[in-house]
């Protein structure tokens, strides 16, 4: 037996062992592939979609564990095992294209959510849709928290030139919404009237605490006493940064010596850092209406209705893409 389908057969196990939820008659199936388990957002998402799904449908769920190989086989199984419906959260986005191309060929009403791909490409297939968020607005309403912070908080100025000295902490390297978030942050922030001056190089942590605490290390070793303001793409970076930072005595509930660390998602380790006085800031990211969304649209599609019949949600001008909405989290 060739290696490629032994591995297939493997993940066909794994599937039907590890994730086949037992059948209901008339419920449809519907496939899940979710990039990365372990990301603290996406695991809100896939929760609230669960829930939703409960006893609606058969669910089988994969984690793709940030190997694009690894989600292209797991769509393999599920097209043949015959799902009706595929939700769809791409480990490399600008994979889509043969992603797409193989459901088309199924005929498999698809949502893709969360990572964004190119929305020309998902216009090949009249049963493809997107649901994400418009990752600049996530970056604007960070940028306009810099100008509250610089605003009611001038004891931030450290060495009073006028500037927030800043370190940013961006997802990853290509993924649209970490350079929207990384680009929009500052430019919000600056059209607001606030002069930033970014210390360092831009550290890409792919969303990861442990790897941005020690990048935070890092940039402490070469600037401490210099960095005003932290902005993170995301909550799990924003607390890898907030861990250094209470290693050498800053950010600590007791008080003392505080840098601003603004994240994005809200995510309950973040809120409970704001919430305690650690943290300054986050922008909600609302996994649980994402995951909500994604059940009834799926549904709809998978039962012929109208794609957004019982949502309050409408199209953005691509015709195919649902937003939804961010919000600032500033604490209670």
């Amino acid at each position: 037996m060739k290696n490629s389908s032994l591995k297939s057969l493997v993940v066909g196990c794994v599937l039907v062992m590890a994730f086949a939820l037992a059948a209901v008659a008339g419920q449809p199936k519907i496939g899940v592939l979710i990039y990365k388990y372990d990301d603290t957002y996406i695991s809100t998402v896939r929760n609230a979609l669960a829930k939703a799904l409960e006893n609606k449908a058969e669910v089988v769920m994969q984690d793709g564990k940030g190997d694009q190989a690894s989600q292209n086989d797991q769509l393999d199984v599920m097209i043949a095992r015959r799902m009706d419906g595929l939700l769809v959260n791409m480990v490399d986005a600008q994979a889509a294209a043969g992603v797409l191309m193989k459901i088309k060929n199924a005929g498999i009403p698809v949502v893709f959510f969360n990572r964004e791909p190119d929305l020309n490409v998902l216009k090949n297939y009249a049963k493809a849709v997107f649901v994400g968020t418009n990752a600049a607005d996530a970056g604007k309403m960070q940028g306009d928290i810099v100008k509250n912070l610089w605003d009611t908080h001038p004891e931030y100025d450290l060495n009073k030139d006028g500037k927030f000295q800043y370190v940013m902490f961006k997802g990853e390297p290509d993924n649209p919404e970490a350079i929207a978030r990384t680009e929009w942050s500052v430019k919000q922030a600056e059209a607001n009237g606030v002069k930033m001056d970014q210390i360092g190089q831009t550290f890409v942590c792919n969303w990861d605490t442990a790897l941005a605490q020690v990048a935070m290390e890092s940039a402490l070793a070469a600037n401490e006493g210099k960095i005003e303001l932290v902005i993170a793409n995301n909550d799990s970076m924003a607390v890898g940064a907030i861990a250094a930072l209470s290693n050498v005595g800053y950010n600590t509930q007791g008080g003392g010596k505080f840098v601003p660390v603004i994240g994005v998602d809200a995510t309950e380790q973040a809120i409970d850092a704001i919430n305690r006085g650690i943290m300054s800031a986050t922008v909600k990211q609302d996994g649980e209406a994402m995951g909500k969304a994604l059940a009834t649209i799926i549904l709809n599609m998978v039962a012929g209705k109208p794609n957004l019949d019982g949502t309050d949600y409408s199209y953005d001008a691509s015709g195919i893409a649902v937003r939804i909405p961010y919000s600032p989290y500033e604490g209670k």
